[in-house]
Protein backbone atom coordinates (compact mmCIF):
# COMPACT_ATOMS: atom_id res chain seq x y z
CA UNK A 1 0.00 0.00 0.00
CA UNK A 2 2.98 2.32 1.19
CA UNK A 3 5.21 1.40 -2.44
CA UNK A 4 1.19 2.32 -4.51
CA UNK A 5 1.56 5.67 -2.49
CA UNK A 6 4.99 6.40 -3.44
CA UNK A 7 4.55 5.27 -6.64
CA UNK A 8 1.41 7.77 -7.51
CA UNK A 9 3.94 10.83 -5.59
CA UNK A 10 6.70 9.66 -8.45
CA UNK A 11 3.91 9.88 -10.92
CA UNK A 12 2.24 13.36 -10.26
CA UNK A 13 5.73 14.84 -9.55
CA UNK A 14 6.29 14.01 -12.61
CA UNK A 15 3.21 14.88 -14.64
CA UNK A 16 3.25 18.27 -12.88
CA UNK A 17 6.96 18.89 -13.98
CA UNK A 18 5.77 17.67 -17.38
CA UNK A 19 2.91 20.16 -17.72
CA UNK A 20 5.47 22.95 -16.09
CA UNK A 21 7.71 22.10 -19.09
CA UNK A 22 4.80 22.43 -21.32
CA UNK A 23 3.48 25.85 -19.98
CA UNK A 24 6.67 27.45 -20.24
CA UNK A 25 7.39 26.39 -23.35
CA UNK A 26 4.37 27.63 -24.37
CA UNK A 27 5.18 31.11 -23.35
CA UNK A 28 8.62 30.94 -24.43
CA UNK A 29 6.48 30.47 -28.09
CA UNK A 30 4.31 33.00 -27.74
CA UNK A 31 4.98 35.88 -30.88
CA UNK A 32 6.54 38.78 -29.93
CA UNK A 33 4.67 42.19 -31.60
CA UNK A 34 6.31 45.33 -31.20
CA UNK A 35 4.80 48.70 -31.76
CA UNK A 36 7.16 51.55 -33.48
CA UNK A 37 6.81 55.19 -34.29
CA UNK A 38 4.92 58.20 -33.18
CA UNK A 39 2.02 59.30 -30.63
CA UNK A 40 -0.59 57.28 -32.74
CA UNK A 41 0.93 54.02 -31.49
CA UNK A 42 1.45 55.37 -28.20
CA UNK A 43 -1.82 55.97 -28.21
CA UNK A 44 -2.05 59.86 -27.50
CA UNK A 45 -5.80 60.11 -27.86
CA UNK A 46 -6.35 57.96 -24.76
CA UNK A 47 -6.27 59.17 -21.60
CA UNK A 48 -5.25 55.10 -20.22
CA UNK A 49 -3.32 54.56 -23.56
CA UNK A 50 -0.81 51.82 -22.07
CA UNK A 51 -3.43 49.48 -21.48
CA UNK A 52 -5.95 50.71 -24.05
CA UNK A 53 -4.08 51.61 -27.10
CA UNK A 54 -4.51 49.91 -30.30
CA UNK A 55 -1.05 48.10 -29.62
CA UNK A 56 -2.28 46.63 -26.36
CA UNK A 57 -5.76 45.54 -27.92
CA UNK A 58 -3.75 43.57 -30.77
CA UNK A 59 -1.28 42.10 -28.58
CA UNK A 60 -4.32 40.75 -25.96
CA UNK A 61 -6.62 39.44 -29.09
CA UNK A 62 -4.34 37.13 -30.51
CA UNK A 63 -1.87 36.52 -27.14
CA UNK A 64 1.52 38.12 -28.05
CA UNK A 65 4.18 38.89 -26.02
CA UNK A 66 3.77 43.28 -26.54
CA UNK A 67 6.41 46.18 -26.44
CA UNK A 68 5.56 49.51 -27.15
CA UNK A 69 8.19 51.73 -28.06
CA UNK A 70 6.19 54.50 -29.97
CA UNK A 71 7.42 58.45 -28.98
CA UNK A 72 4.87 61.59 -29.35
CA UNK A 73 5.56 64.03 -32.07
CA UNK A 74 8.53 61.66 -33.83
CA UNK A 75 9.23 61.72 -37.24
CA UNK A 76 11.08 59.20 -39.62
CA UNK A 77 14.44 61.04 -38.08
CA UNK A 78 13.40 60.49 -34.72
CA UNK A 79 12.60 56.93 -35.62
CA UNK A 80 15.98 56.04 -37.31
CA UNK A 81 18.15 57.60 -34.03
CA UNK A 82 15.57 55.43 -31.88
CA UNK A 83 16.72 52.46 -33.92
CA UNK A 84 20.17 53.17 -32.07
CA UNK A 85 19.04 52.70 -28.70
CA UNK A 86 19.69 49.60 -26.32
CA UNK A 87 16.28 49.01 -25.79
CA UNK A 88 14.72 49.47 -28.88
CA UNK A 89 17.36 47.13 -30.39
CA UNK A 90 16.78 44.34 -28.18
CA UNK A 91 12.87 44.74 -28.64
CA UNK A 92 13.73 44.47 -32.80
CA UNK A 93 15.84 41.75 -32.75
CA UNK A 94 13.29 39.74 -30.63
CA UNK A 95 10.10 40.91 -33.03
CA UNK A 96 8.25 38.16 -34.59
CA UNK A 97 5.89 41.30 -35.91
CA UNK A 98 6.67 45.21 -35.65
CA UNK A 99 3.95 48.06 -36.54
CA UNK A 100 4.78 51.29 -37.63
CA UNK A 101 3.04 54.55 -37.56
CA UNK A 102 5.36 57.60 -38.90
CA UNK A 103 5.12 59.89 -41.12
CA UNK A 104 2.52 62.84 -40.24
CA UNK A 105 4.85 65.07 -37.91
CA UNK A 106 7.72 65.00 -40.95
CA UNK A 107 4.60 67.64 -42.72
CA UNK A 108 3.07 68.59 -39.72
CA UNK A 109 5.78 69.68 -36.99
CA UNK A 110 7.64 72.77 -37.96
CA UNK A 111 6.00 73.00 -41.25
CA UNK A 112 2.26 73.67 -40.62
CA UNK A 113 1.69 77.08 -41.22
CA UNK A 114 4.13 77.23 -44.06
CA UNK A 115 2.26 74.69 -46.03
CA UNK A 116 -0.92 75.88 -45.34
CA UNK A 117 -0.04 79.30 -46.73
CA UNK A 118 1.56 77.73 -50.07
CA UNK A 119 -1.32 75.38 -49.81
CA UNK A 120 -4.69 77.64 -49.50
CA UNK A 121 -3.33 81.13 -50.82
CA UNK A 122 -1.03 79.77 -53.26
CA UNK A 123 -2.37 76.55 -54.06
CA UNK A 124 1.65 75.19 -54.48
CA UNK A 125 2.14 71.65 -52.54
CA UNK A 126 5.64 71.52 -53.96
CA UNK A 127 7.00 71.79 -50.63
CA UNK A 128 4.62 68.70 -49.31
CA UNK A 129 6.07 67.30 -52.31
CA UNK A 130 9.89 67.67 -51.01
CA UNK A 131 8.49 66.64 -47.61
CA UNK A 132 7.27 63.14 -49.14
CA UNK A 133 10.41 62.76 -51.15
CA UNK A 134 12.36 62.35 -48.08
CA UNK A 135 9.88 60.94 -46.08
CA UNK A 136 10.84 57.60 -48.96
CA UNK A 137 14.69 58.04 -48.16
CA UNK A 138 14.07 57.82 -44.42
CA UNK A 139 11.50 55.11 -44.54
CA UNK A 140 14.12 52.95 -46.31
CA UNK A 141 16.68 53.72 -43.84
CA UNK A 142 13.90 52.70 -41.31
CA UNK A 143 13.64 49.25 -42.66
CA UNK A 144 17.13 48.54 -44.34
CA UNK A 145 18.05 49.08 -40.02
CA UNK A 146 15.02 46.64 -38.75
CA UNK A 147 16.08 43.92 -41.52
CA UNK A 148 20.04 44.39 -40.55
CA UNK A 149 18.49 43.74 -36.65
CA UNK A 150 15.97 40.96 -38.00
CA UNK A 151 15.35 40.08 -41.36
CA UNK A 152 12.81 37.76 -39.82
CA UNK A 153 10.76 40.20 -38.53
CA UNK A 154 7.34 40.98 -40.49
CA UNK A 155 7.02 44.52 -40.75
CA UNK A 156 3.62 46.55 -40.57
CA UNK A 157 3.62 50.05 -41.97
CA UNK A 158 0.07 51.81 -41.21
CA UNK A 159 -1.29 54.44 -44.14
CA UNK A 160 -1.16 58.24 -42.82
CA UNK A 161 -4.76 59.45 -42.25
CA UNK A 162 -6.56 62.85 -42.03
CA UNK A 163 -8.44 63.86 -39.15
CA UNK A 164 -9.09 67.48 -39.88
CA UNK A 165 -12.37 68.95 -41.66
CA UNK A 166 -12.40 72.59 -43.35
CA UNK A 167 -9.50 74.22 -44.46
CA UNK A 168 -6.52 72.55 -43.09
CA UNK A 169 -8.59 69.46 -44.01
CA UNK A 170 -7.69 69.93 -47.95
CA UNK A 171 -4.11 70.51 -46.51
CA UNK A 172 -3.69 67.85 -44.65
CA UNK A 173 -4.69 65.68 -47.11
CA UNK A 174 -2.24 66.53 -49.78
CA UNK A 175 0.31 65.72 -47.27
CA UNK A 176 -0.98 61.98 -45.99
CA UNK A 177 -1.62 61.14 -49.83
CA UNK A 178 1.34 62.43 -51.20
CA UNK A 179 3.37 60.19 -48.02
CA UNK A 180 1.04 57.11 -48.36
CA UNK A 181 1.86 57.39 -51.93
CA UNK A 182 5.27 56.87 -51.15
CA UNK A 183 4.37 54.42 -48.87
CA UNK A 184 2.73 52.26 -51.50
CA UNK A 185 5.53 52.89 -53.76
CA UNK A 186 7.94 51.48 -51.25
CA UNK A 187 6.04 48.62 -50.96
CA UNK A 188 5.34 47.62 -54.93
CA UNK A 189 9.34 48.32 -55.18
CA UNK A 190 10.14 46.09 -51.94
CA UNK A 191 7.10 43.65 -51.91
CA UNK A 192 8.74 41.47 -48.90
CA UNK A 193 9.88 43.64 -46.65
CA UNK A 194 7.02 45.70 -45.80
CA UNK A 195 3.14 44.73 -45.72
CA UNK A 196 0.79 48.07 -46.08
CA UNK A 197 -2.18 48.44 -43.46
CA UNK A 198 -4.58 50.79 -44.46
CA UNK A 199 -5.55 52.65 -41.65
CA UNK A 200 -6.56 55.75 -44.09
CA UNK A 201 -9.28 53.97 -45.55
CA UNK A 202 -10.81 52.55 -41.82
CA UNK A 203 -10.53 55.89 -39.95
CA UNK A 204 -12.95 58.45 -41.89
CA UNK A 205 -15.52 59.64 -39.23
CA UNK A 206 -14.52 62.45 -37.67
CA UNK A 207 -16.73 62.42 -34.64
CA UNK A 208 -16.25 59.09 -33.47
CA UNK A 209 -13.02 58.03 -35.14
CA UNK A 210 -10.66 60.93 -33.51
CA UNK A 211 -10.25 62.16 -29.91
CA UNK A 212 -11.17 65.80 -29.09
CA UNK A 213 -8.02 67.48 -29.95
CA UNK A 214 -8.85 66.42 -34.01
CA UNK A 215 -5.39 64.53 -34.47
CA UNK A 216 -5.43 61.42 -32.66
CA UNK A 217 -7.65 58.34 -32.88
CA UNK A 218 -10.01 57.86 -30.21
CA UNK A 219 -11.15 54.83 -28.11
CA UNK A 220 -13.40 54.02 -31.44
CA UNK A 221 -10.10 54.80 -33.48
CA UNK A 222 -8.07 52.50 -31.69
CA UNK A 223 -10.45 49.78 -31.80
CA UNK A 224 -10.86 50.43 -35.33
CA UNK A 225 -6.86 50.46 -35.91
CA UNK A 226 -6.78 46.79 -33.98
CA UNK A 227 -9.14 45.28 -36.08
CA UNK A 228 -7.24 46.31 -39.39
CA UNK A 229 -3.96 44.91 -37.88
CA UNK A 230 -5.86 41.96 -36.56
CA UNK A 231 -7.35 40.97 -40.24
CA UNK A 232 -3.85 42.03 -41.45
CA UNK A 233 -1.75 39.35 -39.36
CA UNK A 234 -4.57 36.40 -40.19
CA UNK A 235 -4.61 36.93 -43.96
CA UNK A 236 -0.84 36.93 -43.07
CA UNK A 237 -1.01 33.26 -41.04
CA UNK A 238 0.42 35.13 -37.89
CA UNK A 239 -3.16 35.65 -36.06
CA UNK A 240 -6.09 33.55 -35.57
CA UNK A 241 -8.88 36.53 -34.45
CA UNK A 242 -10.49 39.78 -35.87
CA UNK A 243 -13.18 40.17 -33.26
CA UNK A 244 -10.45 42.42 -30.89
CA UNK A 245 -10.70 41.56 -26.98
CA UNK A 246 -10.75 44.61 -25.08
CA UNK A 247 -9.73 43.62 -21.80
CA UNK A 248 -9.40 47.46 -20.57
CA UNK A 249 -11.86 49.95 -22.19
CA UNK A 250 -10.21 53.25 -23.50
CA UNK A 251 -10.79 56.65 -22.26
CA UNK A 252 -11.13 59.37 -24.24
CA UNK A 253 -8.87 62.92 -24.08
CA UNK A 254 -11.06 65.78 -23.14
CA UNK A 255 -9.77 69.47 -24.36
CA UNK A 256 -11.65 72.57 -24.27
CA UNK A 257 -9.44 74.08 -26.36
CA UNK A 258 -6.14 72.41 -29.15
CA UNK A 259 -3.35 73.00 -31.27
CA UNK A 260 -5.43 72.59 -34.30
CA UNK A 261 -8.22 74.76 -33.19
CA UNK A 262 -5.31 77.60 -33.11
CA UNK A 263 -4.81 76.17 -36.88
CA UNK A 264 -8.15 76.27 -37.64
CA UNK A 265 -8.28 79.59 -37.12
CA UNK A 266 -5.11 80.38 -39.12
CA UNK A 267 -6.31 78.53 -41.83
CA UNK A 268 -9.71 80.12 -42.53
CA UNK A 269 -7.66 83.64 -42.89
CA UNK A 270 -5.31 81.92 -44.94
CA UNK A 271 -8.76 81.37 -47.30
CA UNK A 272 -9.71 85.08 -47.07
CA UNK A 273 -5.77 86.12 -47.84
CA UNK A 274 -6.46 83.72 -51.40
CA UNK A 275 -9.33 85.14 -51.78
CA UNK A 276 -7.77 88.81 -52.24
CA UNK A 277 -4.76 87.16 -53.80
CA UNK A 278 -6.48 85.47 -56.46
CA UNK A 279 -8.61 88.66 -57.35
CA UNK A 280 -5.69 90.31 -57.32
CA UNK A 281 -4.43 87.93 -59.82
CA UNK A 282 -6.62 88.29 -61.99
CA UNK A 283 -6.67 92.08 -62.35
CA UNK A 284 -2.92 91.62 -62.69
CA UNK A 285 -2.05 88.58 -64.48
CA UNK A 286 1.68 89.47 -64.24
CA UNK A 287 1.57 89.16 -60.88
CA UNK A 288 3.37 85.78 -60.26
Amino acid sequence: MKLRKITAVIICALLLAGSLCVGAYAEEGKKFYLVLGDSIGYGSGLVNSREACYGKIVADTDGYEYANDAIPGHTTRNLLDRLKEDKVIEHVKKADIISITIGGNNFLLGNIFGLLFDGIVKQDYSGIDSIAENFYKDFDKIVSEINALNPDAVILMQTIYNPQTGYIGEVYQQGADRVNAQIVRYAGEHPDEVVIVDIAKALTDSETDFASDRIHPSKVGNEKIAVEILKTLKDLGLGENTEPVINTPGIDITMTGSFTGAVDAVSRLFHFMSLIYNFIRNLFPFIG
